[in-house]
């Protein structure tokens, strides 16, 4: 019997997870990394090392591959359409993956297809981005490079005219945006097929420390389930209109004057569906890897009342595997996904997984573990 080959391009721990999600159902995976060293190149057996902004690497890596897909969306746009027109399947495909890869095109988008956003526009120069202010309630405002960043880098708060100018020398359009008074941010996770099947998580609420996700809490303590609903149809309702193939994660903000309005896309697994890991029937890793091989999705429904996700990041206490002997002796039900990487003040190298029927009791737990792995907890 021969079993398909998944060809991921990127090799960090989206990547790494992934593969791993596939191992059960014997799907082989085929991995263009940036290093030998690289998260997901230290457990996938096939790895090929190369450029993915080069066409002609992407071309011979495509070669034996029943389908493409990523762990970023970074692919130029171009070299997925050439690989489509070679025969090769890209998963989610360059016109819906574009969406992702550049904010002023995913505004737009999503504006004509009546989905609520912040009030933004792409601005020319500092005093277009004075004008833009003035045209709302002035400063500050969210200045963000259309394409290239992430865990809040390529993003300004800006508070006057003069602090506006750094955005711009990165010689890409600046997309400006009103700074959105929120309760707190939300994300939907969805994963659709190529023939439409398409499933929804539970709702999460995602705290960011420093622009960069903390913790995830599923589902989203004390969400109306009118506005849980209300997400979950709009994240399916992108996903269709933009034909968005494995997994598409919505992140919104939730106001204050009770709206949701949608933040960023990313059409990947995402950091705040890691908690589907240990806490759902099945994880976002492996839905995704069903839907880019037109497989029947699996159920998304949570095994547990709570789920809490909290990332690790690095510290100044490299050894984090001394700190097991502690962390699974406190807590046997906890669940550790380390990265394979090295440690740096910063980084996230893992995140840690805890259930259970009482929230404050299971944040408690994730939290701890969290630290002392970092050594910010020492008892």
């Amino acid at each position: 019997m021969t079993f398909p080959v998944v060809g991921m391009v990127g090799g960090g721990q989206l990547a790494r997870m992934t593969h791993e999600a596939g191992i059960p159902l014997g799907i082989r995976f085929k991995l263009l990394s940036d290093t030998p060293l690289d998260s997901a190149a230290q457990v996938v057996g096939d790895v090929v090392v190369g450029d993915y902004r080069d066409l002609e690497t992407l071309r011979a890596f495509a070669q034996g591959c029943d389908v493409i897909t990523f762990d970023h969306e970074h692919v130029p746009t171009e070299h997925l359409r050439a690989l489509e027109a070679d025969g090769i399947p890209v998963r989610p495909g360059p016109d819906a993956l574009v969406h992702a890869q550049d904010k002023g095109v995913m505004r737009a988008r999503l504006d004509a297809i009546g989905v609520p956003c912040p009030r933004h526009r792409i601005v020319a120069d500092p005093a277009d981005v004075a004008a833009f202010a003035a045209e709302g309630d002035g400063f500050p405002v969210i200045l963000k490079t259309v394409r290239g960043g992430y865990d809040g880098k390529g993003v300004w708060v800006v508070r006057s005219v003069e602090d506006a100018a750094e955005p711009f020398r990165a010689g890409v359009p600046v997309l400006a945006e009103e700074k959105v008074d929120f309760v707190r941010e939300l994300a939907a996770n969805v994963v659709r097929s190529p023939h439409g099947q398409a499933v929804a998580y539970p709702v999460v609420e995602s705290r960011q420390v420093d622009g960069v996700c903390d913790t995830v809490i599923a589902p989203a303590p004390d969400l109306d389930p009118a506005l849980a609903l209300q997400a979950e149809e709009m994240a399916l309702r992108i996903a269709k209109e933009l034909d968005v193939v494995g997994h598409l994660a919505v992140e919104l903000f939730q106001t204050r004057d009770g709206r949701i309005l949608v933040n960023e896309l990313a059409m990947r697994p995402h950091n705040s569906g890691h908690w589907s890991q240990d806490g759902a029937v099945t994880s976002q890793f492996a839905n995704h890897v069903r839907a880019v091989l037109d497989l029947p999705l699996g159920d998304p429904r949570p095994r547990a009342k709570w789920t809490v996700m909290v990332n690790v990041l690095g510290g100044d206490y490299p050894d984090m595997y001394s700190a097991y002997l502690h962390c699974m002796a406190r807590d046997p039900q906890l669940k550790i996904h380390m990265y394979g990487k090295d440690v740096k003040p910063g980084r996230k190298v893992g995140h840690v997984n805890t259930y259970g029927d009482d929230l404050d009791d299971v944040l408690e737990r994730a939290r701890h573990a969290a630290g002392y792995l970092r050594g910010t907890i020492t008892e």
